[in-house]
């Protein structure tokens, strides 16, 4: 790691135990048809184009660079803002995927003359994608019967859950354990990246976010590799609905947890660390491919349109990579007063650092979560059913501490709602000082709660632009989704349906970790 990222994130851990004690005395081009690699995977369709924005005041150059430490922990991607979409709705993210044509278009490959080098590539968690007999892998496997040899599902398993543990604990709460829970969706040189899971609600009445990049060879380079690595180190699905680990990788729950872990954090780091190397080969080459003539190269004008960066980050603290939770943390502690974080998540319950930090810094933040009425666990059977109640229990802890520390003006909690709706989004805007719209978004799986930092496989983009237009539709997604919502305030938590029962406050502490 670089020395000033070392150095960050050492500030980072002092002010996390600076702010703890202040709490206490006041009581985060390879080929132009590339195979289809699929993190849930879907074909992209051209998305709908949006009405030209008049360009708004916008952060400027000088501003931006202040993120540029984040090339220091992973790759950082130049493009244009103009690549890239935010999409607002589950019907555009549903219109964006056409996820019902892949499989005319792997027939349609086979009819062709010539050898296809369509490839189809689809990355599940186990545990999730086999629950009940009518399942995602039962789903696939005639798609892997049918084309055997350009078709790859594989189901990640994650290391912990094993032994006696994966005898006694059923399905669906196995999947507490540790999932596979990156959402990236990739067609050629085409990215979205989401929060969004391939089912039905989120189709139609799921609200989460999601952003289209197109023509993004280099980024979606990464991620096909990081989809390949992944699948590397998991189960991969036959068609007989078996599951077998590729052939020289250590067994995932059969087999040694440190040597999994260990294979699994050099094949996932080599992405990584392959990406920058290639950047910084390809940096030292542009600074010798001056035209000699002194016209501009097509190179000089790509550098020179290019005014966005797309810097991925990854989380598998299972592997000991932990490079999201990192980024986030300095990002929090480096929040310049009055600059302004527009936080959201799905299910709130951060971690202690991240409590920390949002308590003990200087920046304000507006913190968006789902009301009981729109949590995804509302009116789930059994013990899952009172989740939301723990939520709302976790959140009104949060809340005493913002008042008694007298922090009501800079911290804000605001709850969505939208009927028949449930409330999936999570990620940041960041807006610096004095700006109108954010320079800065945090996209993609993380909660910023304890599985996505621990057990979970994470992957988000931070984008970082100056392009007017870009930070005035990053502006829009945030307005909508805010404009859904209502302040919580300490009348909020004497509603009825904010009552939790005395035994759901008792296993709150003992179980928040797992949901």
């Amino acid at each position: 790691m670089a020395a000033a990222a070392v150095h960050r994130l050492l500030v980072s851990r002092l002010q996390r135990l600076a702010a703890g004690l202040a709490r206490s005395r006041a009581a985060l081009g390879k080929r132009e048809r590339r195979s289809s690699y699929l993190l849930l995977a879907p074909l992209l369709a051209q998305t709908k184009a949006r009405a030209d924005l008049p360009p708004p005041p916008c952060v400027s150059t000088h501003n931006i660079q202040r993120f540029q430490w984040i090339g220091e922990f992973v790759p950082a991607f130049r493009i244009s803002g103009s690549q890239v979409n935010v999409l607002s709705s589950p019907a555009e993210f549903y219109d964006t995927l056409k996820v019902d044509c892949i499989e005319e278009t792997l027939q349609r490959s086979q009819d062709e003359t010539t050898i296809s080098d369509l490839r189809v590539a689809v990355l599940l968690d186990c545990t999730r994608g086999s629950r009940g007999k009518k399942n995602s892998r039962t789903m696939l496997i005639p798609l892997l019967k049918k084309f055997p040899n350009q078709v790859r599902i594989s189901l990640y398993h994650t290391p912990d859950l094993r032994g006696i543990l994966k005898l006694l604990v059923p399905e669906r709460f196995n999947e507490t354990i540790g999932l596979q829970h990156i959402k990236i969706y990739l067609f050629d040189n085409n990215v979205i990246i989401s929060g969004a899971n391939l089912s039905d609600s989120y189709f139609t009445n799921r609200q989460d976010r999601y952003v289209l990049l197109r023509d993004c060879h280099e980024l979606a380079d990464f991620f096909e590799e990081l989809v390949n690595a992944v699948s590397d180190i998991s189960l991969q699905l036959e068609q007989d609905d078996t599951a077998e680990v590729k052939l020289g990788m250590v067994h995932p729950f059969t087999g040694s947890r440190r040597d999994f872990c260990a294979a699994a954090n050099k094949r996932i780091m080599s992405v990584v660390h392959e990406a920058r190397r290639k950047q910084q080969l390809a940096n030292q080459l542009m600074g010798l491919a001056e035209s000699p003539s002194g016209e501009e190269s097509p190179l000089d004008r790509n550098v020179r349109q290019a005014d966005t960066w797309i810097y991925p980050l990854i989380q598998m603290k299972p592997f000991q990579i932990e490079i999201d939770e990192q980024v986030t943390e300095v990002l929090m502690t480096e929040a310049d007063e009055d600059s302004r974080i527009y936080l959201t998540s799905g299910y709130f319950n951060l971690t202690q650092a991240y409590m920390d930090l949002i308590l003990g810094t200087s920046a304000d933040y507006q913190i968006l979560l789902a009301s009981p009425e729109v949590n995804g666990f509302l009116g789930a059977k059994g013990v899952a059913g009172a989740i939301p109640s723990a939520y709302v229990y976790i959140a009104r802890q949060f809340y005493s501490r913002v008042c008694q520390g007298g922090l009501q003006d800079r911290i804000m909690l605001h709850e969505y709602f939208r009927k028949g709706w449930t409330f999936h989004a999570k990620g940041l805007w960041y807006y610096l000082s004095g700006s109108k719209w954010p320079c800065l978004t945090l996209i993609g799986s993380p909660n910023f709660g304890y599985r996505s930092v621990h057990r979970d496989l994470e992957a988000q983009l931070v984008i970082v632009t100056e392009n007017c237009n870009l930070q005035q539709q990053l502006h829009q997604e945030k307005e909508h989704l805010y404009r859904l919502s209502s302040e919580v305030l300490t009348t909020t938590f004497d509603q009825p349906n904010r009552h939790v029962k005395l035994w759901v406050k008792l296993v709150t502490p003992l179980i928040k970790n797992f949901f």
